[in-house]
């Protein structure tokens, strides 16, 4: 069975338009592909930016807590302490009557840090 020159003809007229196509769709991806690539650089190196800030932050922090001897979250619940309210688990944030001493807030403003 043998195909005649129009059959020939239109089979590849149908063929250049399918590979015009897939080229269009092609070039296409290609071009989403480049703009991934150079937003995951542009992301890779502002994650990198970020992390080095991060990590002089807590070096700044810690050496803060070395200078003043307690991190910044203990001297807030010492000014909360000494604004008249309990900070302990026992009585966290009721007031303290008088003024008294409490045991259990003295004891969580100057225990050892945990770490």
């Amino acid at each position: 069975m043998s195909m005649d020159k129009r059959d020939i003809y239109d089979g590849l007229s149908k063929l250049e338009l399918d590979l015009e196509s897939s080229l269009q769709q092609l070039t296409a991806m290609k071009a989403a592909l480049q703009e991934i690539v150079e937003k995951n650089t542009t992301l890779e190196l502002e994650n990198q930016k970020l992390r080095e800030y991060l990590q002089e932050l807590k070096e700044e922090n810690a050496a803060e807590e070395v200078k003043q001897g307690m991190s910044k979250s203990r001297m807030n619940l010492e000014k909360i302490y000494e604004e008249g309210f309990h900070i302990c688990r026992e009585s966290y944030g009721a007031r303290r009557e008088n003024d008294e001493q409490c045991v259990f807030c003295l004891e969580v403003l100057y225990r050892e840090s945990q770490n």
